[in-house]
């Protein structure tokens, strides 16, 4: 079970290309993820904030806070991307920035943060030709990366953390 409740929408596809309507509809993720993340987290209490998604996992306080930052981290990756010759970028240690003290206060700036860094990296994402979508970026850890392989990411990872928070507040009767 705990397997499913890390997962609520299933580990992520990573194709190296994509078609132009898949790009598309995740592209409409991306922008939508804003939006569904704070009705994700409307009218939740300060207690329903830091009550954990799983045993062991990250509070949706918590969440709320990773999603900006790991997009903010993606885009900086597609810019570089696109304006570097596949660059190498640096990976962060997402346990320990959710352990920092700004992923432990209000969610307000975080949520302004997310629309406003979707706004921009929907723009950007619109304006790329066929040819940028094949530009890479290296990841130390898990080598080169097209821009449509982190497209497949990051469409789905907005998704993936939303289900967290409504599948807790499904099973919590919130």
């Amino acid at each position: 079970m705990d397997a499913d409740l890390r997962y609520p929408i299933g580990k992520p596809e990573r194709p190296e290309r994509l078609s132009a309507e898949q790009r598309r509809e995740l592209i409409a993720a991306i922008a939508e993820a804003p939006s569904k993340l704070r009705a994700a987290v409307a009218g939740l209490s300060p207690q329903q904030l830091d009550t954990p998604y799983r045993p062991g996992g990250w509070t949706v306080r918590q969440v709320v806070h990773h999603l900006p930052d790991s997009h903010m981290n993606a885009y900086t990756r597609f810019k570089l991307a696109l304006t570097e010759n596949q660059p190498t970028i640096k990976p962060y240690e997402e346990s320990a920035w959710a352990n920092l003290a700004d992923s432990n206060g209000p969610i307000e700036p975080s949520l302004a943060l997310f629309d406003a860094l979707h706004q921009r990296w929907v723009l950007l994402l619109n304006s790329l030709s066929a040819a940028d979508w094949e530009k890479k970026f290296n990841h130390p850890e898990s080598g080169p990366n097209t821009l449509d392989k982190a497209l497949s990411v990051y469409g789905w990872h907005g998704r993936h953390h939303v289900a967290h928070i409504t599948a807790l507040r499904g099973r919590n009767g919130w």
